[in-house]
């Protein structure tokens, strides 16, 4: 087989390629622990603080306990806990919620074990002093690592603190993965170089969107290529040439290198907790779990739902006022617009929100189609919308126009995440793949909200609202929450 002119060239001895790890990893671990530290002090140190007011060791009422000693076993407890639950592992920082829940585990571990030791040994630990010290570390800890994680995705924006990828498959497969990976700015993983098994007709793979992949070669050229492209990574995707032994055999090449291989099995759009490895007769089998949309994760859901929009119905009651009064003064019609939207199972509802039109706006979409934004033509979105009044422009840049809806989520019509609520005219549109949004209710917000809102393509709405519906739990409604309040403030996307 010979190579065309243009190709780079990848051959290289082993014995010349120096380890390749990323050092930005290590150096970023090793900073952790000083934020971790810095966080577990102020948490220990805050509920003593708060508890007993000082540090002077025994505290009146409790002389038999130095609470200074306490604090630092149960800190040097923690830190140790953080260590062994690996929430610094080059695996899972800087990116998903891993890194969250396994720094959240260590510590409700730390808390446990202190009760437990505290109980058999009957030292009578405060509880108030163990109450202020779990959520303060909770917050603390969580805080740190997010800031942290900020500074890593500014960087990787910037080009820095990336983890070079060479990617070997077909030329479809490489080019699926090379998307994916650059689907969101602050990814890890940047894919630079690309070996295509079997014979060679091509010097690039060109990516829309993203740009052309250079490439290095077949299979038998992999570790040449690593040292052309100066990769940290090798990700094998689908590619009928390299079978187990061709695997074992590659594994152990870049092992002797110290690079990271890595395999994509083609599922696309399924989140972790849904991947099971399962080794079965010594094959690595990935075990994908179905979608969950009843039982107990539904309940948690409901009355989460229920709590969360009771709070915001109440403590919003004034604004609301004030909101219908703007309304009514700034342009003659109804407060509130209510729109038909298709929900769960595909069963129409009344949606409702503050109208930030003029009445009578839905009469108008024939004589304004020609300035449609919207990709794709499913959606009607317009930036400069003539429609739109002054106070009615207000509202939708902070989002205030559906806070109405949280009435619509205790009427068990929407929840607070979700899908985004359609029209029945977008749903005459769907194909069985795009039917699937219907199986959970229309939600307040979702991943639509924190990922462009008005700003998504049809085609980037659809696949994250399918990534939602498939991979939905509890923790994940809880950070797409925290996320909609960047994404109000930020006022992104909406128009």
């Amino acid at each position: 087989m010979t190579a065309l002119n243009d190709r780079p060239a990848a051959t290289a001895n082993i014995a010349t390629i120096p380890s390749r790890v990323p050092t930005w990893q290590h150096g970023y671990s090793q900073r952790l622990v000083a934020i971790d530290c810095a966080g577990i002090l102020l948490a220990v140190g805050l509920a003593q603080w708060l508890r007993f007011g000082g540090f002077s060791g025994e505290i009146p009422n409790y002389r038999y306990i130095d609470y200074t000693a306490v604090s630092l076993a149960i800190g040097a407890s923690w830190v140790l806990a953080l260590a062994i639950n690996r929430s610094r592992s080059t695996r899972v920082i800087g990116s998903g919620a891993e890194e969250y829940r396994r720094v959240w585990l260590a510590t409700l571990a730390v808390f446990g074990g202190a009760a437990i030791f505290s109980m058999l040994f009957k030292l009578e630990i405060a509880r108030g002093y163990l109450m202020i010290a779990l959520p303060a570390g909770i917050v603390f800890l969580t805080l740190g690592r997010w800031a942290a994680r900020r500074v890593i995705a500014r960087a990787r924006k910037q080009g820095r603190c990336i983890t070079r990828v060479l990617a070997v498959g077909s030329p479809a497969a490489v080019r699926d993965l090379t998307r994916s990976l650059a689907r969101e700015g602050s990814s890890e993983y940047q894919v630079v170089g690309a070996c295509i098994p079997g014979p060679i007709s091509r010097s690039r793979v060109d990516v829309p969107g993203v740009g052309s992949i250079p490439t290095y070669g077949n299979e038998s050229e992999i570790v040449g290529a690593v040292c052309a492209t100066g990769s940290h990574a090798v990700a094998v995707t689908a590619t009928e040439r390299l079978d187990g032994r061709g695997m074992r055999d590659l594994s152990w090449e870049l092992e002797k290198l110290d690079i990271d291989l890595l395999v994509s099995p083609g599922v696309v759009d399924v989140a972790g907790p849904r991947l099971q490895m399962r080794p079965v007769c010594g094959l690595p089998l990935i075990h994908v779990e179905k979608p969950q949309y009843s039982g107990a994760k539904r309940f948690q859901k409901r009355l989460f739902d229920v709590v969360f929009s009771s709070i915001v119905v109440l403590c919003a009651a004034p604004l609301f006022l004030l909101v219908a009064a703007a309304i009514k003064i700034n342009s003659r019609g109804p407060v509130f617009y209510r729109s038909e939207r298709i929900g769960l199972d595909g069963n129409p509802f009344e949606m409702i929100k503050f109208r930030t039109m003029v009445d009578g706006a839905d009469k108008m979409v024939d004589k304004l189609s020609a300035l449609n934004e919207s990709e794709g033509g499913v959606l009607f979105k317009i930036r400069q919308d003539p429609r739109v009044t002054p106070v009615g422009k207000f509202l939708r840049k902070f989002s205030i126009d559906e806070l109405p809806q949280f009435i619509n989520v205790l009427k068990r019509d929407m929840s607070v995440v979700g899908p985004r609520p359609p029209l029945s005219k977008e749903v005459d549109t769907y194909d069985d793949h795009a039917m699937k949004r219907l199986l959970v209710r229309p939600g307040i917000t979702g991943l639509w909200q924190v990922s462009g809102r008005s700003d998504l393509s049809w085609e980037d709405s659809v696949r994250l609202d399918l990534f939602y519906v498939e991979n939905w739990s509890m923790i994940s409604d809880l950070l797409i929450a925290l996320k909609t309040i960047k994404a109000v403030f930020s006022r992104s996307g909406a128009y």
